[in-house]
């Protein structure tokens, strides 16, 4: 391959990455605007809620891990490419669902094949901004973002004028053209696949690794506190409409995508632990201030503030895991987005157990807490910046 059929065939793998980073991030979001109706329909408690998101987050787990294991064994494109077919259907699957156990079930599922899909991703875009040289993280964060939007903004919309399942199947079909598009054009990896002939799972032994899964966990429950919580706390604490609770999942994807499109320049600007420190700070500013709003539309904007600050947290987190020397990068990054979807996934659901005792605003002022402890971790995230060396 020439060196212009090099650099060609880099920039469609990195517009196929951001394609898939933002179908699963508009099937996720087109998740939030369900759960609503999801708890009409089966007649659950948030209590019950919280147990079905957890399945959801074990799914997640259990598969950000294997996940890891198989890019070492297969390289990110192959295993990306396993764990995106089927996140086409499950948003359909759901909508139909009204037997409590068999929503257990499909959640898990879900959760498995977006975690998956989700550690696949990011190795990735580490590949590719190893060949191109710069950083790519945040702008490719910001299409999930952004498909977070629309399907967080258009959700709610199209669930009130068309019904749930019409509503599940739109966001199959269009997913669905989205994959077949990107599909052929994904990026190769860097580094050689393992050749061994049997399979064999291993974790790194650097605690660096480990300290920054922590700091993810700590970020990403802000997320997890959003995706499956904004809209019922617009709903049952401020009174808000369908329509209107809806637009709190996709005030914050708004804002978090439009900043990570520039968050890659800042970073190269200011640095990365400069960077994370102040999107901290933001971060915790806005969820604060969502947890004392006493109106729909602030705590709307307050969300889309907590946005702009978390926006480029997660992106300097994945960079810094996958550019740690002497690590592959499917086995850390797998790591990284196993703790920190800890955060994303299994959090909510004791989001939920707390809410059904004291509401949620209180919990949003604690998620706040939690981000203010993050932004003084920040000089972990040195190691983000090799991605631009």
């Amino acid at each position: 391959m020439t060196s212009n059929e090099r650099l060609i065939a880099l920039r469609l793998g990195r517009r196929a990455a951001a394609a898939l980073f933002f179908i699963n991030g508009f099937v996720v979001g087109s998740w939030a605007p369900q759960i609503p109706s999801f708890v009409s329909r089966l007649g659950i408690s948030e209590f019950t809620l919280g147990l079905l998101i957890f399945c959801f987050g074990v799914g997640a787990l259990l598969a950000m891990t294997l996940a890891g294991q198989l890019i070492a064994h297969w390289g990110s494109r192959q295993t990306l490419r396993l764990f995106a077919l089927p996140v086409v259907i499950m948003l359909p699957m759901i909508a139909q669902t009204s037997d409590i156990w068999i929503a257990a079930i499909v959640l898990t599922v879900f959760g498995g094949v977006i975690g998956g899909m989700d550690v696949a991703m990011n190795a990735n875009v580490v590949a590719i901004e190893k060949q191109l040289g710069r950083a790519i993280m945040s702008s490719s964060h910001g299409f999930w973002s952004l498909g977070g939007f629309a399907g967080g903004g258009l959700g709610g919309i199209a669930i009130q004028a068309f019904g749930p399942l019409n509503h599940a199947v739109i966001v199959a079909g269009l997913s669905a053209i989205g994959l077949a598009l990107a599909y052929a054009h994904l990026a190769e990896d860097t580094a050689q696949p393992r050749q061994e002939s049997r399979y064999r799972f291993t974790l790194p032994n650097q605690s660096t690794i480990y300290i920054i899964g922590a700091m993810a966990l700590l970020s990403m429950s802000a997320e997890g506190s959003v995706l499956n919580w904004s809209a019922l706390y617009l709903q049952k604490e401020l009174l808000a409409d369908t329509a209107t609770a809806g637009f709190a999942f996709a005030g914050f994807s708004g804002a978090m995508a439009l900043t990570r499109f520039g968050g890659d320049s800042i970073r190269n600007r200011f640095g990365a632990v400069a960077t994370f420190r102040l999107s901290g700070i933001a971060a915790a500013a806005g969820m604060l201030a969502v947890g004392l709003s006493p109106w729909p539309w602030l705590a709307i904007a307050a969300f889309a503030f907590c946005g702009i600050g978390l926006a480029n947290l997660a992106p300097i987190l994945f960079s810094t895991a996958g550019n740690q020397p002497g690590l592959n990068a499917g086995v850390s990054l797998s790591v990284l987005t196993t703790m920190g979807h800890s955060g994303i996934l299994l959090v909510p659901s004791l989001i939920g157990f707390v809410g059904g005792l004291v509401g949620l605003a209180p919990v949003y002022i604690a998620v706040a807490i939690l981000l203010g402890v993050v932004s003084l971790l920040s000089g972990k995230t040195a190691a983000a910046d090799a991605a631009s060396c």
